[in-house]
């Protein structure tokens, strides 16, 4: 099976970042794509549906009117059930219907690609990538999980574009599996932490994507699990004085600037964390393989402008720094609230966990990790959980985690309403302070953070 044996392609649940992102990649080659989502409703404005159709992506509501006897693949999420009506419709019709990896798969069978896996910053180190190949002048392909600003920029949703290159960058998803049906040239592991798997399966799952990789595989030697599935220290990248072929140096943070040193060559970006010199340490490592050297990469990741939702500065606000950003498990929520602190002397975050099971399954994490990151000015806030329906059993709160990161002696307040966030938190507020946003999966986060910006 070839990509190339599709014309006419539907999506089912189009909106979603993953299966836009493929949507928008199978358009640009030349595919005539067609989607739905349970978010397109009648007479109500939808900005991914706009910038969809402004690439020629025909959308529809969700309720089969789209999939026609000329559909010749149907492609569903994760998140997409046997009994949704459309896909009852595929079967009828005898339409194939593939998963989005699935098809991710057969598009990357047909390109030179990249594959970024790890459980932290696959987005933004694909995004430092892209940029780079970019600027080197190799005109690569990206379909990837968040927007880049650079490409946001043009009108479009960001998170995927087809280049006139060969080579194509694409993210590796383990929280699914889906990472194992990948075959690339180059793999890239950033790290391995608990997140949605336990320990030994993301082992498992990690080690089978090095073993499909064909020609490099570079791993991240500061992470002790990653270290174990290296191939070749010589190809790996490294922070924190650990052996490797790329290692990261001398950090500095100055508000909203970072450097450091890759291999003794000056790096700036304009970025917060020392974990984004670690995704730069990665990105330089991954196209040193393609013979890009450390001071081209250093004057394209100069010009890097961040991707969506990743530490994306709202505003600024009566000496409020307003910040939101994506972070929604232990080592991310951890390493967000880390990257503010050099920004300002308090920081206020706030976060809402997605699902009931992830919360449960990653509650000691979360406590521990946090806990840690905050300085003792620092506070953490917490809303209940995202529900975004189904059979979950609701035995845990967001509460729970305040109560316990309280009793290792950490300001931590829980506000249920997301909406009286604001008011609740503006006695704690002051003078040159962050207010940091955290959270996935919500769909209402992005208009969540342009409300707190009002409230303010």
């Amino acid at each position: 099976m070839k990509i190339t044996d599709f014309k006419n392609i539907f999506f089912i649940g189009v909106a979603g970042t993953g299966m836009s992102a493929i949507a928008q990649y199978l358009q640009g080659i030349g595919m005539n794509v067609s989607g739905s989502d349970r978010y397109f409703l009648p007479s109500t404005p939808n900005e991914t549906k706009e910038k969809l159709e402004a690439e020629g992506i025909s959308c529809f509501l969700q309720d089969g009117t789209g999939i026609t006897e000329n559909t010749d693949l149907v492609v569903v999420s994760t998140a997409i059930e046997e009994t949704v009506y459309e896909v009852q419709k595929a079967r009828e019709l005898n339409i194939p219907i593939l998963r989005r990896s699935q098809v991710l798969a057969l598009i990357a069978e047909s390109k030179r690609t990249i594959a970024v896996g790890g459980t932290s910053g696959k987005s933004t180190t694909s995004a430092m990538i892209f940029d780079i190949l970019s600027f080197a002048g190799l005109n690569p392909s990206i379909i990837g999980g968040a927007g880049l600003t650079s490409i946001i920029r043009e009108g479009k949703i960001g998170n995927a574009k087809v280049g006139a290159g060969e080579w194509l960058v694409i993210e590796a998803d383990e929280s699914d599996g889906s990472i194992v049906q990948y075959h690339p040239e180059i793999g890239l592991l950033l790290n391995i932490d608990k997140d949605h798997q336990e320990i030994d399966e993301l082992m498992d799952i990690f080690g089978t994507f090095r073993n499909n990789t064909t020609t490099t595989f570079i791993t991240n030697r500061s992470n002790k699990l990653a270290t174990q599935l290296s191939v070749d220290q010589a190809n790996d990248f490294s922070i924190d004085g650990h052996q490797a072929g790329y290692h990261g140096s001398d950090f500095e943070q100055d508000g909203f600037v970072i450097q450091f040193k890759v291999n003794g060559e000056l790096v700036k970006m304009n970025t917060v964390g020392k974990h984004n010199m670690e995704n730069a340490t990665a990105a330089i490592a991954v196209v040193a393989q393609l013979g890009i050297d450390i001071p081209t990469a250093a004057k394209a990741l100069i010009n890097y402008e961040g991707i969506y939702r990743r530490h994306q500065i709202i505003g600024k606000k009566n000496g409020v720094i307003l910040i939101d950003d994506y972070a929604h498990n232990p080592a991310k929520c951890a390493a967000s609230i880390s990257a503010c602190q050099p920004i300002a002397p308090k920081v206020i975050a706030w976060f809402q966990p997605h699902g009931y099971g992830p919360t449960r399954f990653l509650k000691d994490d979360f406590v521990a990790e946090i806990a840690a990151a905050l300085r003792p000015q620092d506070e953490i806030w917490m809303s209940e959980i995202f529900y975004a329906g189904g059979t979950a059993v609701k035995d845990i709160s967001s509460n729970d985690l305040i109560v316990a990161i309280q009793q290792l002696g950490k300001n931590a307040f829980f506000v249920e309403d997301r909406n009286d966030l604001v008011d609740a938190i503006r006695p704690h507020l002051q003078d040159s302070c962050v207010l940091l946003l955290m959270g996935a999966r919500d769909p209402g986060l992005e208009s969540f953070a342009t409300q707190v910006m009002t409230e303010l």
